[in-house]
């Protein structure tokens, strides 16, 4: 399975503005959205990522869904992304079709290396930097973190930065071996930044590609 190197987290003050967000980054060019909707009740998340699966369906675009790995089921959607706390991978995936991706957030070496033992996808590692999503308790990582961890882990599974990535950021954070980025805020402001993050995550594979002749 090959998973993206840009994800786009959607944003939004109501269900249609994650709604119209989502066809944006679409119409730019994303090749996966995770809808970000929260704090509203399940119906209302169901009825929103069955209209979100008929814009990325359109645009054959993937999409996953956060946490609810029963409503990533019933809107046939790409997968779903498990936060740190509640339901596991292991759980997850009898409830899902087989072709459905999981993916997991990690914080920590530990939390990296138990996901890896579940066997998902791909690893959503942050915070990069604090934002004000930041779960107080998650250490901010920075380059350092992420060099620290993905030194030690040597996997194949891609480990995707996410937390507060900037434009500026995607060089230095390729550099530390973090195969593709999870942004939401600096996609949202500009949906123009999707060809330029794109741009610069493809750059830095050729670079690595050509670095081994």
């Amino acid at each position: 399975m090959i998973i993206p190197k840009l994800h786009y987290i959607s944003q939004g003050n109501s269900p249609k503005e994650h709604l119209d967000n989502i066809q944006k980054a679409c119409t730019s060019g994303i090749e996966l959205v995770r809808l970000g909707l929260k704090d509203v009740a399940e119906k209302k998340i169901l009825k929103v990522a069955h209209q979100a699966r008929e814009i990325t369906a359109h645009f054959q675009t993937r999409l996953l869904i956060n946490n609810h790995y029963k409503i990533a089921y019933e809107v046939k959607a790409d997968g779903v992304h498990l936060g740190k706390t509640g339901t596991g991978p292991t759980t997850a995936r009898k409830q899902l079709y087989s072709w459905q991706m999981i993916g997991g957030t990690a914080n920590t070496l530990q939390d990296c290396e138990v996901l890896l033992a579940e066997e998902v996808d791909y690893i959503s590692l942050g915070p990069f930097r604090s934002t004000v999503d930041t779960d107080n308790l998650s250490t901010v990582l920075g380059l350092n973190g992420y060099t620290a961890i993905i030194d030690v882990l040597n996997t194949k599974t891609p480990i995707l930065g996410v937390g507060g990535i900037t434009i500026e950021d995607v060089t230095a954070i390729v550099g530390t071996g973090i195969s593709g980025l999870v942004v939401s805020g600096e996609i949202t402001r500009n949906f123009d930044n999707i060809k330029i993050f794109h741009q610069l995550l493809n750059a830095s594979s050729t670079n690595e590609i050509l670095h081994k002749f």
